[in-house]
């Protein structure tokens, strides 16, 4: 927690101390003007004012989003669950949204969803001041004020992380909870992460279409154009096509738990590149013997189960039943913000990382097993061939010269511009403009060619 002690001596020797003044004064002087001591209650179609002085004693939630960023708009549903259970345990919380939409209407749009108070969209001044305060760099933001003048900043991952949890913000709350986590890690198995009271098993629809080719040759013509149909009865022999495989089955072997959704154009495209790999590392593992294995697990975020059907039906790995409790519960224990995300786990059933999916494009199949020794191999042979790159070079993408970079030579963590996936490490970047792409990427033309590109 961030305490801005500045601000919180000055108010406490302003007020002598007494907390119900503390928040009056703190709160006013942020969320005020000079013609305007109220804000905007979205619990009434007549736009209620609420008086600033009842937020006394409260701890109050800065929510600084918009209606035209998807990021915001996904974050928004969170917080109003977590906010809404709060409201009805009768705690002492409330929000503020402070608006970055760009017109009323957006405005309006987004403040209907939302149960708690607004600062009119028309007080651009007061809004303004409080980006520049908190110096809010990104949207989705949520800053937590307590009473007693302390300031938190990173309320998005708490309400991610923790969710009603994470009430009433306090350091020692706070504390309390990353010890819970870190006993939690500590002990974490498989089996206590795949599994609830009334399931212990996975989806496989790849077995089930084994068993079909072996139990009917008449299915052989019909199973392989069926793949998105995995919810109806098999025609010939009777069983859906997906069967169940105990997760204890699992142990033992590398895992990849893979967040992603049909309906997110990034997983779209990650996908079927996570395919590829995973028929790599298992082919390489069955060249080798000796037992080692490699599974993947789709956790999923679609909406319906029709939506789920299509997009497993795609997949050749294992899966966990749609709607299942147990993902909610997987999206939090592992701070899950965006998909698509690839966390893995080692064969003892603990987390190597969660920055698979980076992994996976950095470097395919060799990442596997992800470990820290792995990469650091990874990265040393990164070294050793950047080497033997050219230093600069033009791109078939851009009409500019690219300049080969390092993290310690103005490079760092980037979106490939050719491959729309991150990267960091070495890259290709065009020091004028900023495009930037893997090595791997590269397709290097004469700068002729690259001049008569017109999109850069």
């Amino acid at each position: 927690m961030d305490l801005d002690d500045n601000s919180r001596n000055l108010v406490q020797a302003l007020t002598n101390g007494d907390p119900e003044k503390i928040s009056t004064s703190r709160f006013s002087s942020l969320l005020a003007s000079k013609d305007r001591d109220y804000l905007l209650s979205s619990t009434t179609q007549d736009d209620q004012q609420v008086k600033i002085s009842d937020l006394e004693g409260k701890a109050i939630g800065l929510y600084f989003s918009a209606n035209w960023y998807p990021p915001c708009r996904n974050f928004n549903e969170v917080l109003i669950g977590v906010y809404e259970q709060l409201k009805s345990n009768g705690s002492n919380f409330e929000i503020v949204f402070v608006s970055s939409d760009e017109d009323l209407s957006a405005f309006n749009s987004y403040r209907e969803s939302m149960p708690w108070l607004s600062i009119p969209f028309s007080d651009l001044e007061t809004k303004k001041a409080l980006n520049r305060k908190f110096e809010v760099e990104g949207i989705p933001y949520l800053i937590i004020l307590q009473p007693d003048g302390s300031t938190l900043h990173d309320g998005v991952e708490l309400i991610y992380r923790y969710g009603i949890e994470a009430f009433p913000f306090t350091e020692e709350k706070l504390e309390e909870l990353r010890r819970e986590e870190r006993i939690k890690h500590e002990s974490q198995t498989l089996t206590n992460l795949l599994t609830n009271p009334g399931r212990d098993y996975l989806l496989d629809q790849t077995m089930a279409r084994k068993v079909c080719y072996l139990s009917s040759p008449a299915c052989r013509s019909f199973c392989p154009f069926t793949l998105t149909f995995a919810r109806y009865p098999h025609p010939t022999i009777g069983f859906p096509f997906t069967s169940e495989v105990p997760v204890d089955s699992l142990i033992g072997k590398t895992v990849g738990l893979y967040f992603s959704a049909q309906w997110c154009i990034p997983c779209a495209k990650f996908t079927p590149k996570l395919i590829s790999i995973y028929h790599k590392i298992k082919r390489s593992l069955e060249g080798k013997g000796g037992g080692e294995d490699f599974e993947i697990v789709f956790v999923s975020n679609d909406r319906d189960q029709s939506s789920f059907d299509s997009y497993y039906g795609t997949m050749p790995w294992l899966a966990l039943p749609s709607g299942d409790p147990i993902i909610r519960t997987l999206a939090k224990y592992f701070d899950v913000q965006g998909i698509p995300c690839l966390i893995i786990i080692d064969p003892d059933g603990k987390t190597v990382t969660k920055q698979g999916r980076n992994l996976i494009n950095l470097y395919q199949e060799n990442a596997y097993p992800f470990t820290c020794a792995k990469l650091e191999l990874l990265e040393k042979e990164m070294e050793e061939e950047a080497k033997r790159l050219p230093r600069s070079n033009y791109h078939a993408g851009h009409r500019h010269e690219l300049t080969l970079v390092s993290e310690g030579n103005g490079g760092g963590p980037f979106i490939c511009c050719d491959c729309d996936e991150q990267g960091s490490g070495w890259a290709y970047q065009c020091l004028g403009c900023g495009y930037e792409v893997h090595p791997r990427c590269m397709r290097a033309v004469d700068p002729a060619t690259a001049a008569s590109v017109q999109h850069t």
